[in-house]
């Protein structure tokens, strides 16, 4: 016994989110979920991809609809498998990523009444999600399989346009669950969506950019901030403008600025280092910021922004407050690209200090030069400075939270190819990190992950959908045993508590854990050892492990950061 006719409100619906472009859907083994899961697998045109672990999959899916800029489905069945997509939802929507959350459910007279395998999913992600539908039980009624295409195509267009992030549509099924596979014209007859959705994009008018120029016109102190930005467009576009106003641009990480083709001397790589001492932060004035993006991961900068008061432009390309620091600010809802271009068309140009310039730019220098010259000691310092250095060319690096991102931050420098870095940076969380970069290279790309072992042991399953699809990853785990960063901060001076708590060493067993994959696992004890590696190419998975002391690290860089600051040139800083 099978749902008959009824599959045709499941199949139209599936169909719909093809018609509208979704090319992926995560699958996460179940019972309830059968006739969307069934479904999806027999649609020609929609790849499936399966994993048992709910909170993975989600990352996955995150992680391939990020690099994608596309939505990702996600099927699971009743109860807690829902829950365990929580934490990569709340990343989705903090860091504006398309996901289609469908979760299946436990029909109406199942609800609420010890009926195992049951909760309560109306609105579970709270605010969390776009927008949440409870569908209506499956009927082969013209109206019904009308209303079905219908939410799948305003499902979709919700979670892709203005704000992209997560929508979830909740499904009762009642027993039979197996579609029935064999029914004529499963897909319907459509060649188009049933809803078509024409939209635009925030964006100030020529008007408004020059009032924006005139804001900062007069000023003779002032910085471009780059955090993570969407496109190969808008970074040449940011390249245009900072030559033309001949001014400096500090570029997160994220920015993708600092590998380039084309060098640009005005693109400042090492202004964390820079800002990292106290002193250099109290006698460094600036006059105005225009930040674009979301905010770049240094703390030293945020520190020094958030003292100084700078007139302070935000450029966000959607409708939000991505504004930590509570300065006055004015908030400017644009994309960056098409704000910059307008830049660019105003005649005049800002008349910044010559000395102020030249500060950025030979510090830059100054300091690139500094983090550059190293022993062949191997720390997490010189790992990540050497994977700047040979990385190949249109790669991705997936880089984890905590101190991952931070050295990357603040040694991965200024080169002439094209490399993307990411990251989950919505809500900084080092869960789900290993799914969401296998999820980046199952959309093609070859990966390098660079991640902390705390957050290594926290994913450890999603290395199976590596496993399972033979997907070009390289892992490279920083193992310091504990939670590194608690070292640079505070409660590193809390000796009583500060290992249990803080340092958390669990020796973790990295190469057996890696083995049992039957991954190819490499851990180097010199520099030149790790650079061999680096160099080699790959196309499946594989580990290195970088073994370090916590302690030995702190020093290191704390050493690293005095050098910076002995050696900068200091004329025109007050």
């Amino acid at each position: 016994m099978n749902m008959g006719e009824n599959t045709y409100y499941v199949s139209y619906f599936i169909d719909e989110l093809f018609q509208n472009g979704l090319e992926n859907v995560v699958i996460s083994p179940g019972s309830r979920s059968t006739p969307l899961a069934m479904t999806f697998s027999e649609h020609p045109s929609i790849k499936e991809w399966i994993h048992f672990d709910e909170r993975s999959a989600a990352f996955f899916a995150l992680g391939m609809a990020k690099r994608t800029g596309k939505p990702v489905a996600l099927v699971c069945t009743s109860g807690t498998a829902a829950a365990n997509y929580y934490p990569a939802i709340i990343e989705a929507y903090y860091s504006r990523v398309p996901l289609l959350i469908l979760t299946a459910d436990r029909p109406h007279e199942l609800r609420d009444n010890g009926a195992p395998q049951a909760i309560d999913q109306i609105k579970m992600f709270g605010d969390y999600v776009k927008y949440f539908h409870e569908m209506a039980l499956p009927e082969n009624a013209p109206s019904m399989t009308r209303y079905s295409r219908r939410q799948a195509s305003r499902a979709y267009a919700i979670a892709n346009h203005q704000n992209k992030g997560p929508v979830q549509l909740n499904f009762p099924f009642r027993d039979p669950l197996v579609p029935d596979l064999s029914l004529p014209n499963l897909w319907g007859e459509r060649s188009s969506t049933y809803v078509n959705h024409i939209t635009g994009c925030e964006q100030v008018n020529l008007q408004q950019a020059e009032e924006i120029f005139d804001m900062v016109k007069g000023y003779n102190r002032g910085l471009i901030v780059c955090g993570e930005l969407q496109s190969h467009e808008e970074r040449d576009l940011v390249l245009k403008l900072a030559e033309k106003w001949d001014i400096p641009v500090l570029a997160d990480v994220l920015s993708n600025l600092r590998k380039t083709i084309h060098s640009n001397q005005y693109i400042i790589s090492t202004y964390d280092a820079i800002l990292k001492q106290q002193g250099i932060r109290d006698s460094l004035d600036v006059d105005f910021v225009i930040r674009l993006g979301s905010m770049p991961v240094s703390k030293p900068y945020m520190q020094w922004i958030t003292a100084k008061q700078p007139m302070h432009i935000v450029v966000d390309e959607n409708q939000g407050y991505r504004e930590p620091t509570s300065i006055e600010s004015t908030m400017v809802y644009s994309q960056p690209g098409v704000l910059i271009k307008q830049l660019l068309e105003c005649k005049s140009m800002p008349n910044l200090s010559r000395d102020w310039v030249d500060f950025w730019l030979t510090n830059d220098q100054v300091a690139q030069e500094l983090l550059k010259h190293h022993e062949e000691k191997l720390t997490e310092g010189t790992a990540v400075l050497t994977l700047s250095e040979e990385i190949k060319q249109e790669q991705v690096v997936f880089v984890g939270n905590s101190m991952p991102i931070r050295d990357m931050d603040t040694f991965f420098l200024t080169s002439n190819q094209e490399v993307d870095v990411m990251a989950n940076r919505g809500v900084n969380g080092i869960d789900g990190v290993i799914s969401s970069a296998i999820g980046v290279a199952a959309t093609g790309t070859p990966v390098t992950l660079v991640i902390g072992d705390v957050s290594f042991l926290h994913d450890y399953t999603g290395l199976f959908i590596a496993r399972q699809y033979d997907l070009p990853i390289r892992v490279i785990v920083l193992n310091n045993n504990g939670g590194g960063i608690f070292s640079f901060l505070p409660q590193y001076q809390e000796k009583k508590h500060f290992e249990t708590l803080f340092g958390t060493p669990f020796n973790p067993p990295i190469k057996a854990l890696v083995d049992s994959l039957d991954f190819e696992y490499n851990q180097p004890q010199t520099l030149s050892e790790l650079r061999e590696l680096l160099r080699g190419d790959f196309n499946k998975p594989e580990v290195i492990e970088v073994v370090t002391n916590r302690d030995e690290n702190l020093q290191w860089h704390r050493s690293k950061w005095q050098q910076v600051y002995e050696s900068l040139n200091r004329e025109g800083l007050s």
